[in-house]
């Protein structure tokens, strides 16, 4: 787009003449009312604005007249530059990938994050929803809501809601429009066929169906159910939003300690919680990706973008490095010797500045090599380089022309999306690369001594576990806001018809797990839970130091132990850092609608809505006949760190600051410990600590997607697998199974 179409657009229109809007009700507003607007800005993002209040603030807010109203000048400078060079347009897919509206969108961000007060903040985006690309939008607001102070408390709707595309395969959508084109007039039979039913209420339902296995294209396809799981996925994206990559570290809240040494840990602990899956489906190790040798297992989204543009297809055996990719690989490569040698060396040299490498408390500095980067000078502290974060580089390797591509006009893969990254199996290869990385710094460390495993006068008793069942059961999604609204919908700001998706999911039956803990003292102390496999796929018993990776963090909790025997019962629902299935936005909308106090619902049906893994995904699925898995325990004493208010862990507190994703970021020991380090298996084993073996089962169950996708398969439809080389219709142009007239109805057969 022409930056003078894009000024008469933008700023131009700003000048029309329209009564102004009155600050006072911004001042006066209560959580409730804040939230209220924050809903309505990312309602229908792809859609003109359709409430008027936002079309008023938005149009008679002048940003360049408006520049004291931000503690930074500066940041509006850059974003008003920006606007008259022209940034990406509306309708255009937004990928953070890309050097040009990374900068783009980090100085929205800025201005949004700047605004003196929160009218101003509501302002700005205002204006934003109305003139600017709307997945650069509903960045920049979603990650400054999660940052600014008079935002605390604030939901935002579910990625999977606000823009369905990331989370919904192409067909059911098309399914929905062909709906919406015919006005709800639907075909029986047809309606059977692809699972489309009609509730009461005059809800759409559109089974996805997984058991239709055209999009299939190798065995890593049977994770689907895992690695395209909604909430995974939207767990995923809002750690990015939490701790993204590019944000410098005054900007981050007190509580979001230790950043970068989470952002491997969380990296470590997806990777261990896929490589459980991939054990329950007698699947193998996580391959490690070599930049020289193609690519053997292929990924097939089905996916389609609103512009119309589908997600691109990685075929199996795909040729990493052609002529054009060759200096990027070099780049990565270059990238990863220049790490390592400084993981080996235990310093790195950079801007005539010496960062240590070899103590504990480093890996801060390895995460800013890998995950961020170290600034190269301090003047321009707005300065992005895209081209320092490794991960991008490595997945513009995939071929993807995203590090070399045209200013607009990019078609990103799901590797590209945040909020659609772990559904590619490269995702996982890609990330094992980095978690190498951190490996290799921790095999430099020394290993835990005795008295550093060691916790006096304690001792875990008996570790006691309910049965372990897994199963798949069904969820409906809100996918209303990938149809379009018609003309008198727009008017009146609701859909007519609304649409949901059914998805297969992996569940569980709630369990509890029960310790008996023996101490000699009243002290306080941490609590963790891992579990891991035992066997790998062939049956074979894993080495622990192989396998010290592989284990996921149950639960972590702080406990205040009391002398003699301590009993204490944790239920897998109310686990440390779990989220229950999310509310959908139309039933949150309502609840806030008709409530005083909004205290009770973020306490209860919305904690830890933002930062919790999905408490479905808590045990991976197993296998029918049971899969032996290990539980362990560990209870060591609490190191407090530094200047921290043990009171945010009270539920009873009224700031609504009960929002942090790792407890044990209270303690000093490292994420991730005991297992974190290389074992020395003479000292590891203490009474504080208790291997548990486990085994979870799979409960099969009957689902209608599978029986009526097998119901309207054609009978003898593919007998041509049978078909004698010797048959008198073989190779004749006509069709094999002559006992079928092909002018029959579909149905009637």
């Amino acid at each position: 787009m022409k930056s003078i179409a894009f000024l008469v657009l933008g700023l131009a229109a700003l000048a029309a003449a329209r009564p102004e809007v009155d600050d006072h009700r911004f001042v006066d507003m209560d959580i409730k009312q804040r939230q209220m607007f924050i809903l309505k800005l990312l309602n229908h993002i792809t859609e003109p604005v359709m409430y008027k209040d936002i079309q008023e603030i938005g149009m008679n807010f002048k940003i360049e007249e408006n520049v004291d109203l931000y503690t930074r000048t500066d940041v509006v400078k850059t974003f008003v530059n920006f606007v008259k060079i022209g940034l990406l347009p509306r309708g255009e897919i937004f990928t953070i990938h890309v050097d040009r509206q990374l900068k783009e969108v980090v100085s929205m961000f800025h201005l949004l994050y700047y605004a003196k007060d929160f009218t101003t903040f509501i302002k700005t985006a205002c204006w934003m929803r109305l003139y600017l690309n709307e997945g650069m939008f509903v960045y920049a607001l979603t990650v400054a809501v999660r940052h600014r102070e008079d935002c605390k408390g604030i939901i935002l709707p579910p990625p999977y809601e606000i823009y369905p595309y990331y989370f919904v395969r192409a067909d059911v959508i098309q399914k929905a429009y062909l709906l919406k084109m015919k006005k709800g007039l639907i075909d029986a039979k047809l309606c059977d066929f692809y699972g489309i039913k009609k509730t009461d209420k005059d809800i759409y339902i559109i089974d996805e169906n997984i058991f239709d296995k055209r999009v299939y294209l190798n065995d890593n396809d049977v994770l689907r159910y895992f690695t395209e799981d909604i909430d995974l996925n939207t767990y995923y994206y809002y750690f990015h939003v939490d701790y993204p990559f590019w944000m410098r570290d005054e900007l981050f809240d007190k509580l979001k300690v230790r950043r970068w040494e989470l952002n491997f840990y969380v990296c470590q602990q997806i990777l261990a919680r896929y490589y459980l899956e991939r054990l329950s489906n007698g699947l193998g190790e996580i391959t490690t990706l070599t930049w020289n040798m193609p690519v053997r297992k292929g990924y097939w989204p089905w996916m389609l973008l609103h512009n119309g543009v589908q997600f691109p297809l990685r075929p199996n055996n795909y040729v990493l490095v052609g002529d054009k990719d060759i200096n990027v690989v070099r780049l990565v490569e270059n990238y990863e010797m220049i790490i390592k040698e400084a993981i080996l060396k235990g310093y790195i040299d950079i801007n005539g500045i010496r960062l240590d490498l070899f103590k504990a408390d480093d890996i801060e500095t390895l995460g800013k090599l890998v995950f961020g980067k170290i600034d190269k000078t301090q003047v321009d502290k707005f300065h992005i380089d895209a081209y320092r974060y490794l991960l991008i580089i490595m997945k513009s390797v995939m071929g993807l022309n995203t590090f070399n591509s045209d200013k607009y006009f990019v078609t990103p893969s799901v590797l590209d999306i945040y909020q659609t990254a772990l559904r590619d199996p490269i995702f996982y290869q890609l990330q094992k690369r980095l978690c190498d990385l951190m490996i290799l710094f921790k095999k430099r460390l020394p290993c835990y001594t005795r008295d550093e495993l060691y916790f006096p006068g304690v001792k875990v008793d008996n570790v006691v576990v309910d049965k372990l069942v897994t199963y798949f059961d069904d969820y409906l999604m809100d996918m209303t806001n990938a149809v379009t609204y018609t003309d008198d919908e727009w008017k009146k700001t609701t859909s007519d018809m609304v649409f949901f998706v059914r998805k297969r999911r992996l569940n569980h039956q709630p369990f509890k797990v029960t310790l008996d803990i023996m101490s000699d003292k009243s002290v306080d102390c941490v609590v963790r839970m891992f579990l891991g496999p035992k066997e790998d796929q062939w049956g074979r018993l894993i080495d622990l130091n192989q396998n010290r990776i592989n284990f996921v963090e149950l639960d972590s909790f702080l406990y205040k132990l009391t002398t003699g025997k301590n009993t204490i019962t944790r239920n897998s629902i109310d686990m440390h850092n779990l989220v229950r299935d999310r509310l959908m936005t139309r039933d949150l909308w309502k609840k806030i609608d008709t409530m005083t106090d909004m205290r009770d619902l973020l306490m209860k049906d919305l904690r830890n809505y933002h930062t919790g893994f999905p408490t479905r995904l808590l045990l991976p699925k197993g296998r029918v006949g049971g899969m032996n898995f290990l539980l362990y325990v560990i209870v060591t004493p609490l190191k407090l760190v530094d200047n921290v208010d043990l009171t945010i862990l009270d539920n009873n507190r009224k700031d609504l600051l009960v929002d942090f994703r790792s407890t044990v970021l209270l303690d000093k020991m490292p994420l991730g410990f005991p297992f974190d380090r290389t074992i020395d298996y003479t000292k590891f084993f203490t009474p504080n600590m208790k291997f548990v073996d486990v085994v979870i089962f799979h409960k099969k169950q009957v689902c209608d997607m599978k029986t009526r996708w097998d119901r309207w398969v054609l009978k003898n439809y593919n007998m041509v697998d049978h078909t004698i080389v010797g048959n008198d219709n073989y190779m004749v142009d006509v069709d094999i199974n002559t006992k079928v007239d092909r002018d029959v109805n579909l149905f009637d057969l």
